[in-house]
């Protein structure tokens, strides 16, 4: 699956996995995703899994969560949520901490897309624009998302219609970001 996204979502977590081997001299590793199945596992050990990102051969399907909602996702959405499998990423943005949201497996796509139907819900019942979350922060209001119309990628504040574009869209928000181990 080769488009600007998927490149951008390999570059990141090239670099991710890089910084984590030249810094800890193995694969990036988790004690939380330990007995959770993955693609991405490379390894078992020490109560502790050694992963690395794995490519998708086909682009994940959106099409239940769009007719549950009535909506169709901004291509940008899909391609960031369905062109990889991997484990969350600590990476920064202008020297600001967050969690990159991935998908681990197919279990986890499929709860990801429950969640994100929820949102949705949420945003129609408040009559806000449609927005889907990619990042967390450290914070319980506020996350990083993509807007379902324009594309841009946006810091919002949960059920509220603040919110400031940090990037014009996905690709161009994943080219700066600096994985952080």
């Amino acid at each position: 699956m080769s488009t600007p996204i998927a490149l951008a979502l390999e570059c990141i977590n090239s670099e991710y996995q890089t910084a984590y081997q030249q810094q800890y001299g193995t694969l990036p590793s988790s004690a939380d995703l330990v007995g959770v199945a993955s693609p991405c596992i490379q390894q078992s050990q020490d109560n502790q899994v050694l992963w690395q990102a794995v490519v998708r051969e086909e682009l994940a399907d959106f099409s239940n969560l769009e007719r549950g909602i009535e909506l169709t996702l901004h291509s940008d959405i899909k391609a960031f949520y369905g062109s990889q499998y991997s484990a969350n990423l600590t990476v920064s943005w202008n020297k600001k901490p967050l969690t990159l949201l991935q998908v681990w497996s197919d279990d986890d796509f499929t709860l990801l897309q429950e969640n994100i139907l929820g949102h949705l819900v949420t945003q129609r019942r408040l009559k806000l624009k449609p927005t889907v979350f990619i990042a967390a922060i450290d914070s319980d209001i506020d996350v990083i998302s993509i807007c379902n119309i324009s594309g841009e990628v946006i810091l919002e504040q949960l059920g509220t219609d603040k919110r400031e574009v940090l990037s014009d869209n996905i690709e161009k928000f994943l080219s700066e970001l600096k994985a952080e181990v």
